[in-house]
């Protein structure tokens, strides 16, 4: 049974505020943790790049969400050239819990503490629906990618690290 307690409360509230109550019914929380890609794809039983990973970084000290497959890493580089940054960084944890209001592991596509800029990687439209974190660690949700982007207010980019 899925109740409005699976999903961090802060994030039940965003998903109500912005008409997404059906949601709320599709938030599963599981005993372990669920707070690496790795853990939330063998938890729900999906593929890898199925997972949403919710992921912040700084770029000349000002937050921003990048959002990428579970399969996939970011190529910082691509990120500093997309933002058109100096400097692009992996912040402390309390930043990322100042930004968004969550901690890492936990981290959603949306709902945040503060207003962020959001870069979504091409590679989440590769499927009908993926996996993101319902802020905690141990819950999940799906969404079809476009709705994901659509709700960040993420701008579609190729950021994740090319393989040889």
């Amino acid at each position: 049974m899925t109740s409005s307690d699976d999903a961090h409360p802060r994030f039940a509230d965003a998903l109500r505020e912005r008409g997404l109550d059906l949601l709320i019914g599709r938030v599963r929380r599981f005993p372990e943790a669920t707070r690496t890609a790795a853990e939330a794809a063998a938890a729900v039983g999906c593929e890898l790049s199925q997972i949403c990973k919710s992921l912040i970084f700084a770029a000349d000290g000002v937050p921003v969400l990048v959002l990428m497959d579970g399969a996939s890493r970011v190529d910082v580089e691509r990120v500093r050239a997309e933002l058109g940054a100096a400097k692009v960084t992996r912040p402390k944890a309390d930043v990322v819990r100042e930004a968004t209001g969550y901690a890492i592991g936990g981290v959603p596509p949306f709902g945040h503490a503060t207003r962020t800029r959001v870069l979504a990687d091409r590679s989440l439209l590769e499927h009908d629906v993926v996996w993101a974190a319902a802020g905690t660690p141990h819950s999940v949700f799906p969404i079809e990618p476009k709705e994901l982007i659509a709700q960040a207010g993420g701008v579609l980019v190729d950021v994740r690290e090319r393989t040889s």
